[in-house]
């Protein structure tokens, strides 16, 4: 077997760099359905909304970069281009959405498609003692479950 600079087996690291690109482009839509709910957020919930949306796109941010830097670790190429996310995306593309209960459903929902992939993605990355991906993911998944429980409480 052979492995790479960083002591991971080349063939099945090439495989999580496949996968790392589609959460990236998962979240790059994510992350640009938060901004349009930003922009477009209406009614009495306006001012709790607009800053939570803010954090919430900020934070994306973050974890595209997060996602992008360990392609390149791995040894990958990130996607870049608004085709290739269209073509990887798996989650509801936020258009348009002025309705604060709407809003928050495509939070959640987006949420917890985002979180399937990155399940699978630590899975795979734990098979092979990718411990640099497996770290990443626990952390994505532990804070955004939160998140959802959150938004799900907002939502009753």
């Amino acid at each position: 077997m052979k492995l790479n600079t960083i002591g991971l087996p080349i063939q099945e690291t090439e495989k999580i760099v496949i996968e790392l690109n589609v959460l990236l482009s998962n979240f790059q839509v994510y992350y640009q359905s938060l901004r349009g709910m930003h922009w477009n957020i209406r009614g009495k919930r306006f001012f709790d909304l607009h800053l939570k949306f803010e954090e919430l796109y900020n934070d994306s941010q973050l974890k595209i970069d997060l996602i992008a830097e360990r392609v390149l670790t791995l040894g990958g190429t990130p996607l870049h281009t608004f085709d290739d996310y269209i073509k990887h995306n798996q989650l509801e593309v936020g258009k348009d959405i002025s309705n604060d209960e709407k809003a928050i459903q495509l939070i959640v929902d987006s949420l917890a498609s985002l979180l399937t992939i990155e399940r699978k993605i630590l899975e795979n990355a734990s098979a092979i003692n990718d411990e640099g991906t497996s770290s990443m993911m626990s952390d994505f998944i532990v804070e955004q479950e939160k998140t959802i429980w959150m938004m799900q409480a907002w939502l009753a």
